[in-house]
């Protein structure tokens, strides 16, 4: 495939792979903040033991966070290990386009 075939699409994973949007929304959501979780574990190269202890869950759960188990989590249980983990997360709302 030649670099010309490729057809832009509208930013977001979830709704190019057909989820409904206010789902594919909820799902970016969640998936942009594990991959923050994620980065901080990595930066900080913490043991799955460790990270557990860090954003106040049990190793299953990094475990899960870890192998991309987005269903396994909510937007509220995501923010609350960041907080945890001494992070602020903030918001950022536009209007749909």
């Amino acid at each position: 495939m030649a670099i010309t075939d490729i057809t832009p699409r509208g930013g977001n994973v979830f709704v190019d792979l057909g989820i409904e949007e206010e789902e594919a929304a909820n799902l970016k959501v969640r998936s942009t903040l594990m991959i923050e979780i994620r980065k901080v574990i990595e930066l900080r190269g913490l043991r799955q033991t460790e990270a557990a202890e860090v954003f106040g869950v049990s190793q299953p759960r990094i475990s899960d966070l870890v192998r991309g188990k987005i269903d396994q989590f909510t937007i509220d249980s995501l923010v609350n290990m960041l907080r945890h983990a001494g992070f602020h997360v903030e918001v950022t709302v536009a209007a749909l386009a």
